[in-house]
């Protein structure tokens, strides 16, 4: 990924970043961002946050534009994005235990579609190490000692050696323990680059994982006195009838919302290209139309009071426009911030209070 910088010095830098491998520049970036977040460097990359305030799952979202999880799955830079003007941030996904993911070379670039494919496989320093980051973040503490209006989502997943049928056993060590710093918790069922992952968004997984979550959640609640939402992230690779199963397990099990969506495996949108082949999930602007149509789909299923995080090929304010038209209640952002920079957190957050607004 390359370094974030306003959009001014953004396109005159693209081309030379992106002479970089893809993985490279990304922990660059988050070298980068760790070491200037909370010092006046920090300036090159922060911007006033847009205000467009909305109510969701029993939280104050200070705007609608959010970081979608996977590019900071370490929470190492919490406080640099804060300074961006997101609403929310989400990071991780975080496992138990540390673990290095899938080979290299694992992420490339389709620049001719403002696409990325990549099988990182939830590469992660795990669990300790996660919630020390998530610690020291400075983002909640204003001058006063207040909270500060952003929002964490904090991300979850399992191990790659955890078999498929003991997967519940990763979730709850995850949830206990990301649970009282989390704003909002994310179950991440939809990564396609961890073996059997996604078979958990089958009836009878997805109804065994979400009943043992939503059980934990209850003591988790009790014994902290909080109640953090928590949300699922789903794949975009989902017919209908699929789509209505989820909707109806995440209403019976109690979740809070549902993210849609993560990667797609399909590759028409570039067939042809450069790297069209590699194995992994591809995101960017391909990934839009089928994004969108999971979240006109989980809408229609859930109604018009349930939650859901609209993700998948936002690389302008109108692509953000178009997710929530198409049902969504607030959005993330990525890929986009490859290809686009910065800049797209506000473009993005002013279009849609401007829309809002116009309503």
């Amino acid at each position: 990924m390359p370094l974030l910088m306003p959009s001014s010095l953004y396109g005159l830098a693209r081309p030379f970043l992106f002479g970089f491998d893809p993985e490279h520049a990304h922990e660059l970036t988050l070298d980068g961002l760790a070491h200037t977040q909370n010092t006046p460097l920090a300036c090159a990359y922060s911007a006033p946050r847009v205000n467009d305030p909305i109510q969701l799952a029993g939280l104050h979202f200070p705007n609608r534009v959010g970081l979608a999880a996977g590019l900071d799955k370490n929470a190492r830079c919490i406080d640099a994005f804060a300074a961006m003007g997101f609403g929310f941030v989400e990071v991780g996904t975080v496992t138990p235990k540390a673990q290095p993911g899938n080979p290299k070379p694992r992420m490339f670039r389709l620049p001719q579609r403002d696409a990325l494919i990549n099988r990182l496989g939830f590469n992660n320093e795990g669990l300790d190490a996660f919630l020390a980051n998530v610690q020291k973040a400075r983002f909640r503490k204003t001058g006063r000692g207040t909270t500060s209006p952003m929002l964490l989502g904090l991300n979850i997943g399992k191990n790659a050696a955890t078999p498929i049928e003991r997967a519940v056993d990763d979730y709850l060590l995850c949830l206990d323990g990301v649970y009282p710093h989390a704003d909002y918790v994310t179950i991440n069922i939809s990564s396609p680059n961890t073996a059997n992952l996604r078979t958990l968004q089958s009836d009878e997984a997805l109804d065994a994982l979400l009943g043992a979550v939503a059980e934990r959640r209850e003591a988790l609640a009790a014994s902290h006195n909080k109640r953090s939402p928590l949300f699922v992230k789903i794949a975009p690779d989902l017919d209908e009838a699929q789509v209505a199963v989820i909707a109806a397990t995440l209403k019976r099990h109690g979740m809070d919302g549902v993210i849609a969506t993560n990667t797609t495996l399909a590759r028409d949108a570039v067939k042809g290209l450069p790297h069209a082949d590699e194995a992994g999930g591809l995101s960017g602007a391909p990934v839009r139309e089928a994004s969108n149509r999971v979240v006109a789909q989980l809408r229609a299923a859930l109604g018009s009071g349930f939650p859901i995080i609209g993700v998948g090929g936002i690389l302008s304010a109108a692509d953000a426009k178009a997710k929530i038209a198409a049902g969504a209640d607030v959005v993330q952002i990525y890929t986009g911030l490859i290809y686009r920079g910065p800049a797209l957190v506000r473009e993005a957050a002013r279009a849609l209070l401007r829309d809002r607004s116009q309503a």
